[in-house]
């Protein structure tokens, strides 16, 4: 079969591998799409060896079930599954908890493991998975869906954890109106009244933010604090989504947050947020928000079923994966690249 995968740091290639061959608790899925995220292209960058050469990239993966192991139950040939992101031990206090994302296993800095990210990921034409990490699409297009297993999993979860500031005449700020960021406006939309406020470099992604549910949208730049403060007063919003999380984007977040208002940083662009005396309002929560657990998933995945999200993709055959990700870098796609075997 075709995988695309990490060579060496910074070399990404397309190979041809084996098909692999699933255990006894185990599915292999026939890839029916993988999206592309900005962690991949991090990946890409890590100049030190960080996992394992030959790794298959891909954390957003659906697809059709292609083979079942000998203790699987629940699952058959066809059916369309969505390839959950976090692959936590099941049997720690957090996960016994809901808090999967939080796994013991991972330690006090790590995450749990997730597809591409250590085990072999979905950026090629088949994955092997645990049983237990496939979560049925019923009627939605495996191809299409795929990123909502990170793109609309993480914004969930994010907004879940911030739902005490998202209350009647409140105002949220999302700053990035991209893979992420474009899901995360479309959930804040369904799931709150709040006014929403969104943040890109792109007019074009602005123009997007403002037919698809935002209320006001402001363009990146020097007076992007001002601009935003003026429309709330020069209080501050209740909760801010940072969906980009480079320094330029956490100080913004610093400078237009709220009294007791829940900051959520989602990116893992490497800004480092100031938290000294004075600097941010009293009463300031902040969250560095990973992932999701499966109650955010199976919410996620409700709303697509019902029409209420939609991912906004653009499609690249496998083989072309190497474009994928420059076109990802340059800042040329919209919402979300999805690569098809």
């Amino acid at each position: 079969m075709r995988a695309l995968q990490l060579v060496a740091p910074g070399l990404i290639e397309v190979r041809d591998v084996p098909v692999p061959t699933p255990g006894p608790t185990e599915v292999l899925v026939k890839v029916a799409g993988a999206g592309l995220c900005h962690s991949d292209v991090h990946v890409l960058h890590i100049p030190q060896p960080a996992f394992p050469p030959g790794m298959t990239l891909g954390h957003e993966t659906a697809g059709y079930v292609a083979a079942t192991g000998s203790q699987v139950t629940g699952f058959a040939d066809g059916d369309a599954v969505l390839v959950y992101l976090v692959w936590a031990c099941g049997k720690c206090t957090p996960c016994v908890e809901g808090r999967d994302n939080t796994c013991t296993e991972a330690g006090r800095i790590g995450s749990p493991p997730c597809p591409g990210l250590g085990p072999d990921g979905g950026m090629a034409e088949f994955i092997k998975v645990d049983a237990r990490f496939c979560e049925p699409l019923g009627s939605l297009d495996p191809q299409t869906a795929a990123p909502l297993a990170d793109a609309g999993l993480t914004p969930m979860h994010a907004i879940n954890g911030a739902r005490h500031r998202l209350t009647p005449g409140a105002t949220a700020l999302i700053i990035g109106v991209g893979g992420l960021g474009h899901m995360g406006l479309q959930i804040l939309r369904q799931t709150s009244g709040t006014r929403i406020i969104a943040l890109d470099t792109s007019t074009e992604k602005l123009d997007w933010a403002l037919a698809n549910g935002a209320d006001d949208t402001v363009l990146a730049g020097d007076s992007a604090a001002e601009e935003i403060l003026a429309l709330v007063g020069g209080y501050g919003v209740n909760a801010l989504f940072d969906f980009v999380g480079i320094q330029s984007t956490v100080e913004l977040a610093a400078k237009v947050i709220g009294p007791d208002g829940a900051l959520r940083v989602v990116g893992v662009g490497g800004g480092t947020l100031p938290f000294g005396s004075y600097e941010i309002p009293w009463g300031v929560d902040l969250r560095r928000s990973y992932g999701g657990n499966r109650a955010d998933q199976r919410q996620v995945l409700d709303l697509a079923r019902l029409g209420k999200i939609t991912v906004l993709a653009q499609t690249y055959p496998l083989d072309e994966g190497l474009q994928a990700f420059a076109d990802l870098e340059a800042g040329k796609v919209m919402g979300r690249a999805i690569l098809v075997p």
